[in-house]
C-alpha cells in the first residue's frame, strides 16, 4: 500500500482526492498547509506527494523547491495541482522539480492514474549496475554516482537518465520519451523532456556534451567514450 501525502487546502478537493486514492488501495494522508509538510516529511517517510500551488503558510513552489533541495527528500515523486495552466506555469513547477503537473479542474480519475503510473515507474525496478563514463546507476538501490560521489535525481530524472543510457546511441523523438518515460499521453507538452533534460546536465555536468540536442525534433545520448 502506498503512503500519499494531499496537501490542499480546499477541503472539497481534497476529499474528492482522498475518496478516489483510498478506492485504488492507497492510504492517503492529508495537510492543508504547506508550511506543515517538511516537518511531517522528517517524521513519516511518503511515497508521492500532491501539492496543491497557491497554499497558506508556505506555497507548492517553495515546497517544491525546498524538497528538492534537501537530499533526503529530494527523491520523492511530486504531482504539482493548480488552477494556473498557462505554459510558463507548468515549466516554472517542472524546473523547480515537480515530476508531473495537472491543472484544475481535474478528472480524478485521471489523477489517480497519473499517480499509479508514476508510482510505478519510481520504484526500484531490478537491473543491477549501469555506467556511463563516470556515471554510475545503481537500479537496486535508485542511486547515481558520478565520481564516486552521490547525485540526487528525482524519480522522473532517475528514470529518464536509465532510459537514455539504455538507448545510448539513439536519436530519441521528445514524444517517444514522454510516452516511454512518463507512460502516459502527457498533457503538459514536450517542453517538459526539455526541462528534464537540463536539470539532468545542471546535476551531471558530463552529459552537457554527451546529451546531443537535435533540432525540432529530440535528443541523443552518445555512445559511451
Amino acid at each position: 500500500m502506498s503512503r500519499i501525502l494531499v496537501v490542499e487546502d480546499d477541503i472539497d478537493i481534497a476529499d474528492l482526492i482522498a475518496r478516489y486514492l483510498t478506492n485504488a488501495g492507497h492510504q492517503v494522508q492529508r495537510l492543508t498547509s504547506g508550511a506543515d509538510v517538511i516537518p511531517r516529511l522528517r517524521r513519516e517517510a511518503v511515497d508521492l506527494i500532491i501539492l496543491d500551488v497557491m497554499l497558506p503558510g508556505m506555497d507548492g513552489m517553495r515546497v517544491c523547491q525546498t524538497m528538492r533541495n534537501n537530499p533526503a527528500l529530494a527523491s520523492i515523486p511530486i504531482i504539482m495541482l493548480t488552477a494556473r495552466g498557462e505554459e510558463s506555469d507548468r515549466v516554472s513547477g517542472l524546473e523547480l522539480g515537480a515530476d508531473d503537473y495537472v491543472t484544475k479542474p481535474f478528472s480524478p480519475k485521471e489523477l489517480t492514474a497519473r499517480v499509479g503510473a508514476l508510482l510505478r515507474r519510481s520504484g526500484r525496478p531490478a537491473g543491477g549496475v549501469v555506467t556511463y563514463g563516470s556515471i554510475t546507476i545503481d537500479a537496486d538501490r535508485h542511486h547515481v554516482t558520478l565520481d564516486g560521489e552521490e547525485v540526487k535525481l528525482t524519480a522522473k530524472e532517475f528514470l529518464l537518465l536509465q532510459y537514455l543510457i539504455q538507448h545510448r546511441g539513439r536519436v530519441l523523438s521528445r514524444d517517444l520519451l514522454l510516452s516511454d518515460v512518463w507512460g502516459y499521453q502527457y498533457t503538459g507538452g514536450t517542453r517538459t523532456v526539455d526541462v528534464h533534460i537540463r536539470r539532468l546536465r545542471e546535476k551531471l555536468p558530463v552529459l552537457t556534451d554527451a546529451i546531443e540536442t537535435v533540432k525540432q525534433f529530440g535528443y541523443k545520448l552518445a555512445e559511451q567514450r
